[in-house]
């Protein structure tokens, strides 16, 4: 059986774990640790690590980021590096690794491109998607869950799969 693993980047992002059929089989918030220059929030390539290896997945659908306007030099720098982490934590575990822009996952799953309500949306699609679920979602800081179980869903319609 194919596990599909989508990746939301970032200190407020997420891992989500589907399978074949789109089923959601697991969520964890993306493991930081306060440890960077002034407290600041770093992806901890450990512990994703020990989540990636544990969830056996065979297919990675990360969200692409790049440096965003008006974002600072350190901020750029820090999801650059996040990006690098989880990038070389699956390919250290032979994960396979295919990357989305925002604007495509978000149109594969039915999310109107913007940032205006983008993040409520998202958890509302994954609610209205995995109803059983949903008090995974029910936060506002759950944004992060909701988008990394949506990127592995337009991964895997992209990659012809579920819908």
């Amino acid at each position: 059986m194919s596990k599909i693993l989508g990746i939301d980047i970032g200190s407020q992002g997420a891992l989500a774990l589907l399978d074949e059929a789109g089923a959601l089989l697991d969520v964890a918030d993306m493991p930081i640790l306060r440890d960077g220059p002034r407290n600041r929030p770093n992806v901890n390539a450990p512990l994703l690590a020990e989540i990636i290896s544990r969830w056996q997945a065979t297919q990675a659908f990360v969200e692409y980021v790049g440096a965003r306007p008006g974002e600072g030099p350190t901020g750029a720098f820090s999801f650059g590096r996040s990006k690098g982490v989880v990038e070389g934590v699956c390919a250290a575990a032979g994960l396979s690794v295919a990357f989305l822009t925002p604007p495509a996952w978000k149109r594969a799953v039915g999310i109107p491109p913007g940032k205006d309500g983008a993040k409520d949306a998202a958890r509302s699609e994954a609610i209205r998607r995995w109803p059983g679920q949903a008090a995974l979602f029910a936060r506002v800081k759950d944004d992060g869950r909701a988008e990394a179980a949506l990127i592995a869903v337009a991964g895997m319609v992209r990659k012809g799969g579920a819908k």
